[in-house]
């Protein structure tokens, strides 16, 4: 049985001068191990290619979008199995058991093991995430976005069109939508939209990009990449990693709470992904794509980064 996503505690609530005890719901924050498993049928390897920090539950679709936005895998058909290994077999096969002392992991549900199809060639350079340097790593913009357009997959013309009046109910759809953060306060959103503003599809987490791995990691299962006609609402801020994902996810606009990163705009604007920042209610920054939200035309507070 997986961990849960919340657990109670007690706590002294002050206010007004008093305080009492009180019981608090906290989303639950655990590690995920994640291991691959590649090579022919009689020659199996694995490799250990990250440790996140995410709430339990969809941990399956959180390894296969974090792996598809990555570039490790193009289809589904690529993955032969998902599943969790105990910690016996993983220290067993572990060919330097000491990393395991390193995390706390505890339950056997805290390691996941992806194994890919025999024949499907894995780029070791590729697993050790050398393909692109993110903006935290202090290495210029311009290189990562030269090592993202190597491995991004083909995009094609941008079509998605979205009625400017309906952005200012997407905030409150993924909101009233979010069950976790609303019991505890502490998790980060992500949900698909439709053009017509329906959501489609919201995932939780206490690690924003686990959050968009888990709902780009669902629709990658039931082989429904690219998704060129849904629209990528973010509960946050727009990183780099996060429009990273959306490109590889094949989405053509990105919607976020928050304000976007230099680099973000200028993802959207070289790889053409509709960008908007800073949605509260009816005000809202459109960064690239403008001319792709249709109905009543608006003046003022539109936001040109600069370069």
């Amino acid at each position: 049985m997986t961990p849960g996503a919340t657990l109670e505690t007690s706590v002294e609530r002050f206010a007004g001068g008093s305080s009492h005890l009180e019981t608090d719901t906290l989303a639950v924050e655990e590690p995920l191990e994640l291991q691959l498993g590649y090579g022919a049928l009689n020659d199996r390897r694995w490799k250990s290619i990250s440790v996140t920090m995410r709430t339990p539950g969809n941990d399956f679709e959180l390894a296969a979008g974090f792996l598809m936005t990555e570039g490790v895998v193009r289809d589904p058909n690529d993955i032969d199995a998902i599943r969790y290994i105990s910690l016996p077999e993983s220290a067993a096969l572990e060919k330097n058991p000491r990393s395991q002392e390193r995390w706390p992991i505890e339950s056997a549900c805290n390691v996941v093991r992806v194994e890919l199809t025999p024949g499907v060639v894995v780029s070791l350079a590729t697993l050790e995430r050398n393909f692109y340097m993110t903006s935290s790593c202090g290495v210029c913009g311009k290189a990562s976005l030269l090592a993202l357009r190597a491995v991004c997959p083909p995009r094609q013309r941008n079509e998605f069109r979205f009625d400017i009046s309906m952005l200012s109910s997407l905030s409150e759809q993924l909101r009233s939508s979010q069950d976790i953060f609303g019991k505890t306060g502490g998790l980060h959103g992500a949900g698909l939209f439709n053009s017509a503003g329906n959501l489609c599809s919201i995932r939780e987490d206490v690690g924003r990009h686990n959050a968009v791995d888990k709902l780009l990691g669902a629709q990658f299962l039931e082989d429904k990449i690219p998704l060129s006609d849904r629209l990528l609402m973010l509960s946050g801020r727009a990183s780099f990693e996060l429009l990273q994902k959306a490109l590889m996810g094949g989405i053509p606009m990105v919607v976020s709470v928050g304000a976007p990163s230099s680099l973000a705009v200028r993802i959207a604007k070289n790889f053409d992904i509709t960008l908007v920042g800073f949605l509260r209610n009816d005000s809202f920054n459109v960064y690239h794509g403008v001319d792709r939200l249709t109905g009543e035309a608006r003046t003022g507070g539109r936001v040109e980064a600069s370069h």
